[in-house]
């Protein structure tokens, strides 16, 4: 990791479970670390963590509504003026409702596509400009998916969850295509994590709070820290190493 020393990553998300997890890390490994997400808040009290911690990086929070394209790109613009540009991008922000294909709510859908594809698609945009106009030709986007973009699991209220990180799959592998057209070296990988233990199920069952609980009760589930181990060894891989996917779930979980 000492090459990305100085060097500036964005993170979506990152106020809690996995943003924050990967955000600390590589702000733990020297990176500047631009933490976006709508609760900016707890963003800043990780940020003061950080400076007690001693981390040699510096964590910088930014109030981000990844459901407004014009919240990205004053924040891609923000970074500019501040950091001249962004060298990593992390898109881990995305949430699922619980909006059945037969019966669920338009709202729901679009919420989950513009949080989990749109807003995925505008930040990797932005950022590969961002490394373009600078000439940087060994920066990273990294996706965060999950095991749902690889197959179906029978639960209806993941359904059009699971179809949104099933295009984050084909983006992430239309994205190294176009990348390797462009004759460029920056990567581009996925991590699909299956069951961590985050605030995700709490928020998918926000009325069924004891059913959230069984969810991450049942059995050893992954933690945040897991997902930044892995973001870390995707940043640390040689610059020949191209990963692709890694598909990480709990020893137990069986789907």
């Amino acid at each position: 990791m000492d090459r990305w020393k100085g060097r500036v990553a964005v993170v979506t998300g990152a106020s809690v479970g996995i943003g924050a997890a990967i955000a600390k890390s590589l702000v733990q490994h020297g990176m500047k670390v631009v933490g976006c997400a709508r609760n900016v808040e707890q963003i800043e009290k990780l940020a003061a963590e950080c400076v007690r911690s001693e981390f040699s990086g510096t964590l910088f929070p930014y109030k981000c509504d990844l459901t407004v394209e014009d919240d990205m790109l004053s924040m891609f613009s923000w970074i500019k003026g501040q950091h001249q540009g962004v060298d990593v991008c992390i898109n881990n922000a995305g949430l699922a409702l619980p909006e059945l294909l037969l019966s669920g709510k338009t709202s729901g859908w679009k919420t989950m596509m513009d949080v989990n594809v749109i807003a995925l698609s505008v930040c990797t945009r932005e950022a590969y400009q961002s490394m373009k106009e600078r000439n940087i030709d060994d920066g990273h986007i990294i996706n965060i998916n999950s095991m749902s973009g690889h197959r179906v699991v029978n639960n209806a209220v993941t359904h059009f969850y699971t179809a949104s990180k099933f295009a984050v799959t084909a983006l992430t592998e239309g994205l190294r295509q176009e990348l390797r057209e462009a004759k460029t070296h920056i990567r581009a990988t996925c991590i699909s994590p299956g069951l961590v233990e985050t605030e995700f199920a709490y928020r998918l069952f926000s009325e069924e709070q004891e059913k959230a609980a069984a969810t991450y009760k049942s059995i050893k589930c992954l933690q945040a820290d897991d997902i930044a181990d892995a973001v870390v060894y995707v940043l640390s891989a040689p610059p020949h190493v191209q990963i692709g996917d890694i598909q990480m779930r709990p020893v137990e979980q069986l789907a």
